[in-house]
């Protein structure tokens, strides 16, 4: 696979211009330039998540129940590394219907797909499968700018990730965290993942609390500190994490819990193991994006895929060969037939008499994905059909849209 895209243009450009005038509203329904923004979808962007797949993979070999949460809370902060790095730029919004498969088998063990599932407001769904695990959410966000900072907040209780390891029946689930992205007008730019994520696993009643500390002028702790405690299902403390999101996680198995005087608890624990530790980025690649290598084949071109796949996309493709001219002219007209094939959706509806409503307007239905009620909860998300590797094999794309082709004036 390549190590190496078209490095990005030396543009000057100014954020402010843009978003001034957006203080408070979401940046997801803004077109924005592609300027601003890395030569991947969000799709793409979320497939990322599986970079460290390898701690799954250690998951699987373990035992122990309480160390095997660990090594599943270890890939979930993992997923965080890259927004170091990567905060000046944005991924590009995926068109309604795009798709994006990475099929990592022979490296990794392990195929995915997305597909963009709802654009108002914006849902993608993902399936990812290796022999051993499978991996399957729903996820959508709001992307406010708040004057000195955007926020990034996770949308949807019911939205959550889920991991299932049949060797050990076990069924985990999760929420991502918040991120602020600080300084974006004046300033030293930066970012934090914040907020508390409970990790459970519905078969033993295990925990796992993960706390994203922010930033505090008063701590003495390392910069984007995480701790994590697991509990069985008596909520008695079993092992014990702590490290960061950006470099390394480690992990100890609770050996006593100890009451002080005061009602504290001490944990004495076992020697601490590497459960986690980042893949930097060359700093060759850092007119790159920033990306990691694993970024970089992402959207390199595969024989085969989907008419909708991500690398497909033609704004997309331009901007990553440095014609950001060219891109931004395709990119309003992708998301003008975008709109414009919405209201033909409209127009059909009302011509069959159906009463619309601003919650009730046609929804788009998904190539493969379905809403089925979640295995954890009474709510419904987007779950994998099972369809889409087997169409692959045949060359049957029949079912998939046409987003891709515009016509140049």
């Amino acid at each position: 696979r390549r190590t190496r895209i078209t490095e990005r243009p030396n543009v000057s450009q100014s954020l402010w211009t843009i978003i001034k005038n957006n203080i408070g509203k979401d940046i997801t329904k803004i077109s924005m330039p592609v300027n601003f923004s890395e030569p991947l979808s969000f799709l793409q962007r979320l497939t990322e998540d599986l970079e460290y797949s390898v701690c799954l993979d250690r998951a699987v070999t373990c035992d122990d129940p309480w160390e095997r949460m660990a090594w599943v809370a270890a890939f979930t902060i993992s997923s965080y590394s890259t927004t170091v790095s990567r905060l000046c730029y944005k991924p590009f919004n995926p068109l309604l219907g795009e798709t994006f498969e990475c099929d990592r088998v022979s490296e990794m063990g392990w195929r995915s797909l997305a597909e963009q599932v709802s654009h108002h407001p914006p849902v993608v769904a993902m399936h990812a499968q290796s022999r051993d695990w499978i991996m399957w959410q729903e996820f959508s966000m709001s992307c406010k700018f708040r004057g000195k900072y955007i926020e990034v907040v996770p949308l949807g209780e019911l939205r959550i990730a889920h991991l299932k390891i049949d060797k050990y029946q076990d069924l985990y689930t999760w929420r991502k965290v918040s991120t602020t992205i600080h300084n974006v007008i004046v300033g030293y730019l930066w970012v934090e993942n914040h907020g508390e994520m409970e990790i459970l696993n519905h078969h033993n009643g295990g925990k796992c609390v993960i706390n994203y500390l922010p930033y505090s002028y008063f701590s003495n702790g390392p910069l984007r500190r995480v701790t994590g405690v697991v509990y069985d299902n008596l909520g008695k403390a079993k092992f014990i994490l702590s490290g960061t999101w950006s470099d390394k996680v480690e992990g100890a198995a609770v050996t006593n819990n100890n009451i002080t005087d005061t009602n504290k608890v001490l944990f004495e624990t076992d020697r601490p193991k590497l459960l986690w530790q980042c893949n930097k980025p060359h700093p060759d690649l850092s007119k790159c994006y920033n990306f990691t290598e694993f970024a970089i084949t992402l959207n390199e071109m595969e024989a085969g895929v989907a008419p909708t796949d991500s690398r497909r996309r033609p704004d997309q493709r331009l901007m990553e060969d440095a014609r950001w001219e060219d891109a931004n002219r395709v990119k309003v007209k992708l998301e003008e037939k975008q709109r414009a094939a919405r209201r033909q959706l409209e127009i059909e509806a009302t011509n069959q008499s159906q009463t619309l409503t601003n919650s009730d307007k046609p929804a788009y239905q998904p190539k493969w994905f379905k809403k089925e009620k979640d295995v954890t909860n009474e709510g419904q998300m987007h779950v994998y059909n099972g369809e889409y590797w087997a169409c692959k094999s045949t060359s049957d794309w029949s079912r998939c849209p046409d987003i891709y082709t515009i016509h140049e004036d």
